[in-house]
């Protein structure tokens, strides 16, 4: 045993503080690893979202009037149309939150909205259905 030794309790106390930190790095890297990964697929699921509202020729070029934005109703419904919502709520929101690293949101779903507010006639209510499941998933758990 070191306990008699010069430096003894310096050595003792270095391979604790060693073996601590490193047990808390390990930890941070799997934190920040699941938290990155998360990030990142959710950031790949917005750009496939606009990518397929931009092919679609859902994807406007003028920006709504400002008071469209005050609305005070879940997904503006009485301001914007919902393609409106997506492009210039949900995704460039998501993308800020995104950008400066902040949390995201815990309870997510806006997919049971589009299945009630797209008319089951539109021709891209399923596709983009699809995508917004997708997206959803990503915060239960269900899209890993």
């Amino acid at each position: 045993m070191l306990q008699n030794e010069p430096g003894a309790l310096f050595l003792q106390c270095s391979l604790f503080l060693f073996a601590h930190l490193f047990g808390i790095l390990r930890a941070s890297l799997f934190y920040f690893g699941v938290f990155m990964t998360l990030h990142l697929r959710v950031r790949q699921q917005l750009e496939l979202l606009e990518a397929l509202l931009r092919e679609r020729q859902l994807w406007q070029t003028t920006v709504p009037q400002a008071s469209a934005f005050e609305s005070t109703q879940p997904f503006c419904m009485d301001t914007l149309e919902p393609f409106e919502w997506l492009q210039w709520v949900l995704i460039p929101r998501m993308h800020a939150l995104l950008d400066s690293g902040q949390p995201l949101p815990q309870a997510f779903a806006v997919a049971p909205y589009y299945e009630m507010a797209l008319d089951a006639a539109h021709p891209h209510r399923e596709i983009v259905l699809l995508h917004l499941q997708q997206l959803d998933a990503l915060f239960t758990g269900d899209g890993n």
